[in-house]
C-alpha cells in the first residue's frame, strides 16, 4: 500500500509562492549569501556591500516578554540586517519596527559588552503595499534631535519598502521579481535560479509544506482565540447584539477587533 503524502495538499500552493511571501523568502534565502546579498546591495543603494553569514527564521527570545522570529538576520560589514516581509500593513506598524531593532540589540549584548561596541542596526520592512502612502519607493527613519533637527546618532535605521513600486531602476526590478511566481519571468538572476532550484528540490517543498501547515494551524488557532477573547468582552459588557454580528460577519468581527485592541 502506497502512502499518501501528507504536504501533496500543498504542492500547488507552494508552485504559486513569491519572495513577497515570508513563508518563501525564508526558505530561499536560507543560508544563501548571494540573494540577500543582492538584495541588500539595491535597498542599501551600497554595491560594494558584502553580506558574511545569513540566517532564516531566527528565534531570539526573551525571558521577561515577547521573543521575536526574525524572518532573515544577515551581517555585513560590521553591520546587522533583519529583513522582514510584511503582507498585511498591520504587521508593519512603527511599534512592531521598534521592537525588531531592540531584539537585535539583545541579541548583541553579552556581559560586558561595552555600548560603543554595539553593531548598527537595520531593520528593513519589505512591504507589499505602500504603508506609509506617499508614493516613495524606500522611507529611511532614523532618531533626531527635534529641538535642532539633527540626526540623533544610536546607529539604528529603519526601511520600508515601497512594495507597489515599478520604476525603471534596480529596486523597482527588484519589487518586480519579488511578485513573480515563475523564475523565467523575474529580472535578476541569482533569485531566479535560486527559486527555480528550490521549488524543484524534493526537500525544500516538503519543507514549505510543512511550514505551509504549520502556518495555516498557528492562524486557526490565532483566529479562534481571538473570536474568544472579543466574546468575553462583548459578553461581559451585555453586548449580545455585537457578539452574534461578530460570529457571522467577517468584516464586522475585523472593525470590533480593531475598535477593542485585539491583534
Amino acid at each position: 500500500m502506497v502512502m499518501a503524502n501528507p504536504c501533496a495538499k500543498y504542492i500547488e500552493r507552494v508552485k504559486e509562492l513569491r519572495y513577497i511571501d515570508d513563508l518563501f523568502f525564508s526558505v530561499a534565502l536560507e543560508d544563501y549569501l548571494p540573494g540577500i546579498q543582492l538584495i541588500l546591495r539595491i535597498v542599501m543603494e551600497d554595491a560594494s556591500l558584502q553580506v558574511h553569514e545569513v540566517h532564516t527564521q531566527q528565534t531570539v527570545a526573551n525571558l521577561y516578554g515577547r521573543s521575536v522570529r526574525f524572518d532573515v538576520f544577515a551581517s555585513a560589514q560590521g553591520k546587522r540586517y533583519n529583513c522582514e516581509i510584511q503582507r498585511d500593513d498591520n504587521g508593519a506598524i512603527p511599534l512592531r519596527a521598534r521592537y525588531n531593532s531592540a531584539m537585535i540589540d539583545a541579541r548583541e549584548v553579552a556581559k560586558g559588552t561595552e555600548y560603543e561596541d554595539l553593531p548598527e542596526n537595520i531593520v528593513i520592512f519589505i512591504c507589499e503595499n505602500d504603508v506609509l502612502g506617499k508614493g516613495l519607493p524606500l522611507y529611511h527613519i532614523r532618531c533626531v534631535v527635534e529641538e535642532m533637527g539633527e540626526r540623533f546618532d544610536d546607529k539604528a535605521l529603519i526601511i520600508y519598502v515601497n512594495g507597489k513600486y515599478r520604476g525603471d531602476d534596480p529596486l523597482g526590478r527588484l519589487m518586480h521579481d519579488f511578485f513573480c511566481e515563475k523564475p523565467e519571468d523575474m529580472h535578476y538572476s541569482e533569485l531566479a535560479a535560486r527559486m527555480k532550484s528550490v521549488k524543484e528540490n524534493e526537500g525544500s517543498v516538503n519543507k514549505m509544506c510543512n511550514l505551509l501547515e504549520e502556518v495555516i494551524d498557528e492562524g486557526r488557532n490565532e483566529g479562534e482565540n481571538k473570536l474568544a477573547r472579543l466574546m468575553s468582552i462583548l459578553l461581559r459588557n451585555g453586548k449580545t447584539d455585537e457578539a452574534a454580528l461578530a460570529a457571522e460577519d467577517a468584516k464586522k468581527r475585523q472593525d470590533l477587533y480593531r475598535q477593542y485592541g485585539i491583534a
